[in-house]
């Protein structure tokens, strides 16, 4: 099974607008195959469709708040939340958002459903900014897509090596 790449956020909100930025960096290498790529924005449940498709593994590019210097690049591995703790009330209310913008709820809902794959990997830029209404980024945050692609591209490689020997 393929791999899918994914580029989230929204271009209207600056910085916000790194993942699909990211991801069009990323199409304009030469990729295999199995390594599909798709621009989701702030359309969350259009990530979960493709996700029914089946996938080894999913890397998406998207920006973070987590205090640290504008442009810094991470990988993270999401934590998704453990919804058995929710009332019946808080579990529809988690789940009402039918656009699922925020990434974490689109993949807690394909958790849900059963077409989450097992590795998922988020290849993450500290904004400046993320709620201003701008098409302009941050210099820091547009210097890092390279840094960025270069992460995701050894990340599927590696991944790749894993799925293909297994």
């Amino acid at each position: 099974m393929p791999i899918l790449v994914a580029g989230v956020g929204n271009l209207l909100k600056g910085d916000d607008g790194f993942g699909i930025r990211a991801l069009a960096a990323f199409r304009r290498q030469s990729l295999p195959d199995d390594i599909r790529c798709l621009e989701t924005g702030i359309g969350g449940m259009h990530l979960v469709q493709e996700l029914m498709r089946g996938y080894d593994a999913v890397i998406l590019f998207d920006a973070v708040d987590r205090g640290e210097a504008p442009g810094r690049v991470m990988v993270l591995e999401p934590i998704l939340p453990d919804l058995d703790d929710l009332s019946d009330s808080e579990r529809r209310d988690y789940f009402s958002e039918t656009h699922y913008a925020l990434p974490i709820r689109a993949l807690t809902l394909a958790r849900e459903v059963g077409v989450l794959p097992a590795v998922v990997r988020i290849v993450a830029c500290q904004v400046a900014d993320a709620d201003c209404f701008s098409l302009a980024v941050h210099p820091a945050v547009e210097a890092a897509i390279p840094e960025a692609v270069k992460a995701a591209s050894a990340l599927a490689f590696d991944l790749r090596k894993i799925v293909n020997a297994g």
